[in-house]
């Protein structure tokens, strides 16, 4: 029978990383599924891409291809015969079965005769952005996610599901959140791996995270700065009335503590002071002026 290259079939490298076989997997198993493609061999390129896949999206089956190569025909025995991991469940090609080991290929096991071998499904890795108020507070969100399907063949698509993902109160960005079972499917009725859900935030043009410390800017009139007063700063946690001193100086930095990112030892809120000038007219123009005249001030000097 005819040696497969599963690179080829996945129009990827030889050197092509695991994001990059996964990502071109993606690509074909939505083009070729026969429930939704219209290509007349849909069917027969779809179970070449998920055997391809099989094999190339684990290290060990990869390395164990890549190894016997065009030269399979003159380790398909001693390779077979092992069981290589593979048996019935799915629908692979003749040389898949040839080389990684068929039905009657199982792995037997010391325990009481033949078995197939079970393997978890591999664990998938996506991201998903949280604004920094649902930080603050935890909350439930429905997110769109692709998740993979076993088609009754034993063949690996993917599907566009809505899932709701509960939010934990005052986790970081940069963690993540496990789902357990819903990763790829496992191998021979083997359980399905588990969904992490990296947590990244969805940036908001009046916040900025540094670790659990929350950074805001403050506007302030000139007039604000100099005299003092009393205004209303909106947090992410809701808005609070402040104080702030006389003679501000733009730059300055205001804390409110504990008012940061919720934590057993919660995250500081700062204020950073920007003094506002107000749009130019000709009131405010001799207005300036007259001050200028008042003062005899030079920051420079």
């Amino acid at each position: 029978m005819e040696y497969k290259d599963y690179y080829k079939i996945l129009g990827v490298e030889k050197k092509a990383t695991k994001a990059e076989i996964k990502k071109a997997y993606k690509r074909l198993a939505r083009k070729f599924h026969p429930d939704v493609s219209k290509v007349a061999n849909a069917e027969e390129k779809f179970k070449e891409v998920n055997e391809a896949y099989e094999v190339l999206k684990s290290d060990e089956n990869r390395a164990s291809y890549d190894q016997l190569g065009s030269n399979w025909k003159a380790g398909q025995q001693g390779f077979g015969s092992q069981g290589g991991g593979f048996s019935g469940g799915a629908d692979f090609g003749d040389f898949f079965e040839s080389v990684f080991g068929g039905a009657g290929g199982g792995r037997t096991s010391g325990f009481g005769g033949q078995q197939h071998f079970q393997r978890k499904g591999q664990n998938i890795k996506q991201t998903i952005k949280v604004p920094l108020t649902d930080l603050y507070t935890g909350v439930n969100r429905v997110f769109s996610i692709q998740q993979p399907q076993q088609h009754p063949t034993g063949q690996t698509y993917l599907v566009e599901k809505r899932i709701t993902v509960k939010i934990p109160k005052g986790i970081e960005p940069g963690k993540s959140i496990r789902l357990q079972g819903k990763g790829e499917p496992g191998l021979n009725g083997g359980p399905y791996g588990d969904l992490l859900l990296k947590i990244e935030l969805d940036e908001h043009s009046k916040y900025e995270l540094k670790g659990k410390d929350v950074y805001l800017d403050l506007l302030l009139t000139p007039w604000e700065a100099a005299l003092g007063a009393k205004v209303n700063v909106t947090t992410p946690a809701g808005s609070i009335g402040l104080n702030i001193p006389k003679n501000m100086q733009s730059g300055k930095k205001m804390r409110l503590k504990g008012q940061g990112l919720p934590a057993a030892i919660p995250g500081n809120l700062y204020a950073v002071i920007k003094i506002v000038i107000p749009d130019d007219n000709e009131n405010a123009k001799n207005q300036w002026q007259e001050l200028a005249e008042q003062f005899d001030f030079n920051p420079r000097s």
